[in-house]
């Protein structure tokens, strides 16, 4: 039995407690916030009309079968979307409504054949025929990644040598084609590249540098599904915390990590702050940033260059509603120029282009259906753009400059009004965080939403000294819930059982 201490109370953090407590080791949770669940963040505000709930975080469940499949394999029952029992999914259809620049609305579904038949009404059989050739090739990227990628170690490019092997596959992921290179090559309706596009920013990444086979993203969300979790996503934090409870996970919030002891090139013990005695230690899972680990716990330069600072961060509103917009459950407010959106987000440091919050963004905005996360005939609303990372340098904003943070979100309402959703006259509240918010929050370097590693290939699971791993979303497989929970499963099966 391996005494192990897990840095961080995430979901991936949570999840590896779990799967390893369930094979019998020892294992203490150590959480710098009072609460867990990480970027799984939850809101509340009261008021005298009633209550607001707000998800901070990830608003979509895609793949709920490999949370399932976590719970089974910490103690629930096996088969279905039981989720532990304590978790109730609902489908979602639409799962993300599109609105594009010209007014057309595209809803997204899980089911292939209806959400071609949804782009031939909307853009034209064409677009419809055109959707469905990069649906096959998908596929392949999907099943490819999920054999080879998704579930097991990769430590190094050589541990993708199994693609070459298979042409069909190597053919279809297009090694050195980015994802906006995918879209122009299949897609001739410009509003389907738009919407290609955007599932780059699922992995923090510009569809100019992102990698083609992040074309699996909108494969897994589509062919699979969209689910939310009935009061709120925060509710899998809950349930993930009550089965390492019931498995005997020690969970200590408040106490921050400052250090890792791997003297011998293995670990020995963690450091805390404010207390004297470190604690003891056989193996050390980080569910940090990969940045956080290699630049102060761990420190290590080599792999402290590697990883990449060019990661999207969000700019995000909390909007207590007054009225029904009927809005779907995800809607996508999408700009006239896109182009113009990630040249503000990114800059180019390198020309002396400074980073700064795009006047026209793209608008992702969450209205939950759920009368268990607002009071009656009001609504929810979480709102997001994409934003450049804190940073006092030419790749981000300072977020805490007097003023800029109220100034933009009235800009990000004027342009939802601009949009045709106009609001201004019925919040009743609002509640303004930036990426310095979330860097505080959650240690989050420049407030990345999805890791610093903003690349196909993550940071390796296993770390540099004997005892040390990584989970989380800027570690292997990468970010988001599903691909948060796998990287837990790889972890567990690295250590394995007691």
């Amino acid at each position: 039995m391996a005494r192990v201490v897990v840095v961080g109370a995430g979901v991936g953090g949570l999840a590896t407690a779990a799967r390893l407590a369930a094979t019998g080791h020892r294992v203490t949770v150590v959480e710098r916030s009072g609460v867990v669940g990480g970027k799984l963040g939850r809101y509340t505000r009261t008021t005298p009309e009633g209550t607001f709930h707000f998800d901070t975080g990830p608003s979509l469940l895609t793949l709920p079968q490999v949370f399932a499949d976590l719970f089974a394999a910490t103690g629930g029952p096996a088969g279905g979307l039981d989720l532990g029992g304590l978790l109730d999914p609902v489908p979602l259809d639409p799962i993300v409504r599109h609105t594009f620049a010209d007014g057309t609305k595209l809803d997204s579904c899980a089911d292939p054949d209806t959400f071609a038949g949804r782009i031939a009404a909307a853009l034209g059989p064409t677009a419809a025929d055109d959707w469905r050739r990069l649906w096959r090739r998908a596929g392949r990227v999907w099943d490819a990644s999920w054999r080879d990628i998704l579930r097991r170690s990769v430590d190094s490019p050589l541990a993708l040598a199994p693609l070459a092997w298979r042409l069909r596959d190597l053919a279809a992921i297009a090694p050195g084609t980015t994802l906006r290179g995918l879209g122009r090559r299949h897609l001739r309706d410009p509003r389907l590249r738009v919407l290609l596009d955007r599932y780059a920013t699922y992995t923090g990444a510009d569809p100019r540098r992102a990698p083609a086979a992040l074309v699996a993203v909108p494969y897994a969300e589509l062919a699979f599904g969209g689910w939310y979790l009935r009061g709120g996503l925060g509710t899998l934090a809950d349930a993930l915390l009550s089965r390492c409870l019931d498995l005997g996970v020690e969970v200590r919030t408040g106490e921050t990590v400052t250090g890792i002891d791997a003297a011998g090139g293995r670990v020995h013990r963690v450091r805390l702050a404010g207390v004297s005695a470190p604690l003891p230690a056989d193996v050390v899972v980080a569910n940090v940033d990969a940045q956080t680990v290699y630049r102060d716990l761990l420190p290590s330069p080599r792999r402290l260059a590697g990883l990449a600072d060019r990661s999207l961060a969000g700019f995000v509103l909390l909007l207590g509603v007054r009225g029904d917009s009927e809005l779907a459950h995800h809607n996508v407010f999408f700009p006239a120029d896109y182009d113009a959106e990630f040249d503000a987000v990114f800059g180019d440091p390198g020309r002396g282009v400074p980073a700064r919050p795009a006047a026209d963004p793209t608008v992702f905005v969450t209205v939950a259906a759920d009368p268990a996360v607002r009071p009656d005939g009001h609504e929810a609303w979480f709102v997001l753009v994409n934003a450049p990372r804190q940073a006092r340098s030419l790749s981000g904003v300072d977020w805490r400059r007097p003023g800029l943070a109220d100034a933009y979100a009235d800009r990000v309402l004027d342009v939802l009004a601009a949009r045709g959703v106009d609001v201004r006259d019925r919040v009743l509240f609002r509640e303004v965080r930036t990426p310095a918010d979330l860097a505080g929050a959650t240690a989050a370097p420049g407030g990345a939403i999805y890791g610093t590693a903003g690349s196909l290939l993550r940071p390796a699971n296993r770390g540099p000294v004997q005892g040390l791993f990584l989970v989380g979303g800027s570690a292997h497989p990468g970010g988001g819930l599903p691909m948060v929970a796998l990287s837990a499963q790889i972890v567990a099966a690295e250590i394995g059982p007691a």
